[in-house]
């Protein structure tokens, strides 16, 4: 479990992933979510790589979820993420990620994050920016294309 400042993010459980599959009403993302589930059961010691994190409010609210998609593959990891739209302008999003950011980079062998947004999202791109990433001038299935290297990240 991770905690922010008004926020707490935690990989889901299988039963938690299992009750947002079910409540979720697009089929685009219910498939996706699907599939991670699947991905996190068959691969339990990569759990945080492939399951739904979670992010609540402190006082339990559960606002929007974040995902890597896999283990990282030659030193760089993707991630998504998404806050429930009367959530959003609050700046969970860039709470959150800023905080998966320091768990990701604390792991073994990460020294870059990847992240794709739709090119009229110009909201997660500034969320993106505000986190330091850089757009890569790489259009991904989803969109644009951004990385936050180790280096950006790290103090020294």
């Amino acid at each position: 479990m991770l905690e922010a400042d008004r926020l707490v993010i935690y990989a889901a459980s299988e039963k938690e992933m299992n009750q947002v599959i079910e409540a979720e009403r697009d089929e685009e993302l219910r498939k996706a979510y699907g599939e991670m589930l699947r991905l996190s059961l068959e691969n339990p010691e990569d759990w945080g790589w492939y399951a739904m994190w979670l992010i609540v409010r402190k006082d339990g609210t559960n606002i929007g979820n974040l995902s890597f998609k896999g283990i990282p593959d030659e030193g760089i990891v993707e991630i998504g993420y998404g806050i429930a739209e009367e959530y959003r302008g609050y700046g969970y999003a860039t709470e959150a990620l800023e905080t998966i950011l320091e768990w990701a980079f604390d792991q073994p062998g990460v020294n870059c994050v990847a992240a794709e947004t739709a090119p009229e999202n110009l909201a997660s791109q500034r969320v993106l920016e505000k986190c330091g990433f850089s757009p890569s001038g790489i259009m991904g299935k989803e969109g644009p294309r951004f990385f936050k290297r180790q280096t950006e990240y790290s103090d020294t």
